[in-house]
């Protein structure tokens, strides 16, 4: 099953085409700066703006169709939506306000207790929206959103308004969230944390259009994406925690088409992971570094080739992906480097990646496949 939007719009001084297909369920993220265009897309999916063309459908279930006149008004999407605010009733506890979702269906996919458990916020029933942390009222607006039975969640910057600290709080419940859940979920941010630690899929928007869309896996390595322009870009791997030496204090991740050593993790054998390895962290070799690998303090030698590219004379450097199999990594180096190396498309490389500087994201686990 797939999750798709067509869209064409026009306001004054600005104008929407976008068009993207993703799988579904699974979170997809769009991404990009302010006034791109995303939450404009958030609003045609949830019925909010009739647009002048759109399709937009959810497997085989058409929500809109210009083109054959199909317009489901809100109420007869299914969709659930969470803001920046979390617009929660002032005069309710938060398990009067959780109810209220349950009251406006009769379906019960989504249980109450299992949202509650899932979300933490058993122990905030009793209490009303003001006592409450902006984290703490964010997590039962989703709840809110959930009980609704949605066949699509909308969350649009729902961690805007909230500060570093209350992130960090309320990002492991998303990423529970939306491992546990079997439900496609379009989530709105310029965050790159929330991004790489939730999104299964990217759309990148930039004016009004649609710059790439795919897996994160593939979209954060690619060398001529936005994403690979930032000082923080970084390859992001799908693992599995293969085993555990506690006797040299590491951890063997099994990813696609290598082994990975990091330091040990406190994560059972068989569960799956995200890994971030940032391209500044990642050291290009030319030459057999197999021959004095034990002499090096790093773990990690995966032989791979030059699959494109790009440079940054802003920062004086360039970035370099590598394709490892069938995936690629990000190395950010100087054009000396590129020059005194030889490195061009199609070059054998090695990529060389201390334990150290591989980041494990978030503490629960995520989806694969």
């Amino acid at each position: 099953m797939s999750f798709s939007v067509e869209l064409r719009h026009r306001f004054p001084g600005f104008a929407i085409d976008v068009a993207f297909d993703v799988p579904s369920p699974g979170v997809t993220v769009l991404f990009g700066p302010s006034g791109a265009g995303k939450s404009t897309v958030i609003a045609a999916v949830a019925g909010l703006l009739a647009a002048a063309e759109c399709r937009i459908a959810i497997g085989a279930e058409v929500l809109a169709d210009t083109r054959t006149g199909l317009w489901l008004p809100p109420e007869r999407r299914r969709v659930g939506m969470v803001f920046q605010d979390a617009r929660l009733f002032p005069h309710m506890s938060v398990a009067g306000n959780l109810a209220f979702g349950l009251r406006r269906t009769r379906t019960r996919r989504i249980g109450f207790d299992e949202v509650v458990d899932l979300l933490g916020i058993r122990p905030l029933l009793a209490r009303r929206p003001h006592t409450l942390s902006g984290g703490e009222r964010q997590r039962v607006a989703i709840g809110r959103a959930l009980l609704a039975q949605p066949q699509l969640l909308l969350m649009d910057e729902p961690l805007a308004s909230l500060d570093a600290a209350l992130k960090a709080e309320i990002l492991p419940y998303l990423a529970r969230l939306k491992a546990t859940l079997d439900l496609p979920v379009l989530y709105v941010t310029h965050s790159l944390d929330e991004l790489l630690q939730l999104a299964d899929s990217v759309v990148l928007i930039e004016a009004g259009t649609v710059r790439a869309a795919g897996p994160i896996t593939e979209i954060a390595a690619r060398a001529d994406l936005p994403l690979a322009a930032r000082e923080d870009a970084a390859a992001v791997l799908s693992c599995t925690v293969a085993a555990h030496e506690p006797g040299r204090q590491l951890t063997r991740l099994a990813w696609g088409p290598a082994t990975l050593w990091v330091a040990q993790v406190d994560l059972p054998v068989g569960i799956a992971v995200r890994a971030r390895i940032p391209a500044r962290e990642v050291i290009l070799a030319r030459t057999d570094v197999g021959a004095f690998a034990g002499a090096l303090s790093l773990h990690n030698v995966l032989p791979g080739t030059v699959k494109g590219i790009a440079g940054h004379p802003a920062r004086r450097a360039a970035l370099v992906e590598v394709a490892v199999g069938n995936a690629s990594l990000l190395s950010r180096v100087t054009p000396d480097a590129v020059a005194r190396l030889g490195l061009a498309p199609g070059a054998p490389v090695a990529a060389l990646i201390k334990s150290m500087s591989i980041e494990i994201l978030g503490d629960a686990p995520v989806r694969t496949g």
